[in-house]
């Protein structure tokens, strides 16, 4: 059996935008991964969502947004800049987001994602639908390519291709993950930068 998205629903799509649109005046940041040799060892920096716009352009940005939605809310500040768009159970909030990653991307060329989730039930959830919606992304955007993994922190080596990768990176993590300061995820770490080492020599 094979499922059909309908990629024009008109509330789907304001959803997106009000997203996308917390971004407007960002520029397409198209960067590669960059290589230095210091002392005989290569290493590699990763590639991140960088922000070219300031804070007050996303505030305004936000408040048009609210505007535009009929939101009474007088944000004054960004408070740490989390967001958040609320809809009904049963409207395609997982598609939703999940093409908010390619129009993200498309936009703004931000290619880092973590899809935070609160148990495992939801988190496998999430892995089927990335995997039922790829060929409907793809035909939507032009075959771009997009990498999805979950988080596992006895394989904590494996986020080396998440910060390495110029193709879109999903990582797919139980908030229990990084929940505490004790967790393997908030600790400094010294694997990735071994793995360079090895490779240079």
């Amino acid at each position: 059996m094979k499922l059909h998205f309908n990629p024009n629903q008109s509330y789907q799509l304001d959803a997106i935008r009000a997203i996308t649109d917390i971004f407007k005046g960002q520029e397409l940041e198209n960067a590669d991964i960059s290589l230095h040799i210091t002392n005989g060892i290569l290493s590699e920096t990763g590639l991140g969502n960088t922000l070219s716009i300031n804070e007050e352009q996303i505030l305004k940005n936000v408040k048009e947004i609210q505007q535009r939605n009929k939101i009474d809310n007088k944000t004054s500040d960004l408070q740490g800049m989390n967001f958040s768009v609320e809809m009904e159970t049963g409207t395609g909030k997982t598609y939703v987001y999940l093409r908010t990653i390619y129009e993200l991307n498309k936009l703004y060329g931000f290619r880092k994602f973590a899809i935070v989730v609160p148990s495992i039930a939801i988190r496998e959830g999430v892995l089927k639908n990335l995997q039922i919606t790829h060929e409907h992304f793809q035909s939507l955007y032009d075959k771009t390519s997009l990498s999805f993994e979950v988080y596992d922190s006895k394989k904590v080596s494996n986020l080396r291709s998440f910060a390495l990768s110029n193709a879109i990176q999903v990582l797919v993590l139980n908030i229990d993950a990084f929940a505490k300061d004790e967790n393997i995820i908030n600790k400094p770490n010294d694997k990735l930068l071994l793995l360079a080492k090895r490779k240079a020599s």
